[in-house]
């Protein structure tokens, strides 16, 4: 499906700086190798040191966080503040597991561990990924030795408004763009437009589109309340959006280069489709 003819924006811009916690909305982020600056740096991990998601503790979605100049600020009901250093101290290091890779990270503090731990009912543990570290993403859809913070797979997440508005169209009860989960939000496309892109840029800044994203239980949970919705959004997308038993919504994206700064407002051109086979071309 082809664009609307409107100029395509960057309408929204996320970071989720501990995995599977409340986003952040910003105005503008920096650009790195493996995601956006602090998107995705902490994560919590079980006593066997694997990753934990909303999919087993829905509630981690009502954790707030806020980009102080200090560091990470922790907000849940009924707990005190708790303010989480941007670089960790602690000389403690660990092989932690996300699916199916595992990479090093360091852990936080005991105070951190014992304040997540309380909130969510069950033994975890705050982890950093430290700069040193690199988690490499599927070389299979690699461009460049590429790489990803503590995400499920890739650095960028990207979703229509257009293919939202879609979804929402078919369902009873409309979900909001946060079940999804995404990094960039764009305004002007037409519904999936996003799957026949090979290349765009956005402001100045290249993305190679490598995949869609396969969606999982965590769309069926309620952002703001940190509840189990049912089986929606998901039953809805699988009678439209799936291929080989995997529901697709959304592209992950890889940037070309390092460095730059996007901002909300940003045009956006497309640079390369894929052709009907998946190929791309200009």
């Amino acid at each position: 499906m082809r664009e609307t003819g409107r100029e395509i924006t960057l309408g929204g811009l996320y970071i989720y700086p501990i995995k599977s916690l409340k986003g952040i909305a910003l105005d503008e982020a920096g650009i790195e190798r493996r995601g956006l600056e602090y998107d995705r740096r902490w994560m919590l991990v079980d006593e066997e040191n694997i990753f934990i998601t909303q999919r087993e503790r829905p509630r981690m979605a009502t954790i707030e966080l806020a980009l102080e100049a200090e560091g990470l600020l922790a907000r849940a009901e009924g707990m005190e503040d708790l303010l989480i250093p941007y670089h960790t101290e602690n000389p403690a290091r660990a092989s932690v597991r996300v699916w199916r890779s595992t990479c090093e990270a360091a852990f936080v503090s005991d105070r951190a561990d014992e304040w997540f731990s309380r909130f969510l009912e069950a033994p975890c543990r705050l982890v950093y990924m430290p700069d040193e570290t690199r988690r490499a993403v599927n070389p299979e859809y690699a461009v460049n030795h590429d790489i990803v913070s503590f995400a499920d797979g890739y650095p960028f997440k990207i979703i229509g408004e257009a293919s939202l508005d879609d979804l929402n169209g078919r369902l009873r009860e409309p979900v909001p763009m946060n079940r999804f989960r995404p990094n960039f939000v764009l305004k002007g496309t037409a519904a999936f437009a996003e799957d026949e892109w090979e290349k765009i840029l956005i402001g100045n800044t290249l993305f190679h589109v490598v995949k869609p994203c396969e969606r999982c239980q965590i769309t069926t949970i309620d952002q703001e309340r940190g509840v189990r919705t049912g089986t929606e959004p998901l039953r809805t997308l699988a009678t439209y959006r799936a291929t080989d038993n995997k529901v697709l919504f959304g592209q992950y994206l890889i940037a070309e280069v390092e460095g730059g700064r996007l901002r909300v407002g940003d045009t956006v051109k497309i640079i390369a489709r894929k052709d009907r086979a998946g190929n791309g071309h200009s």
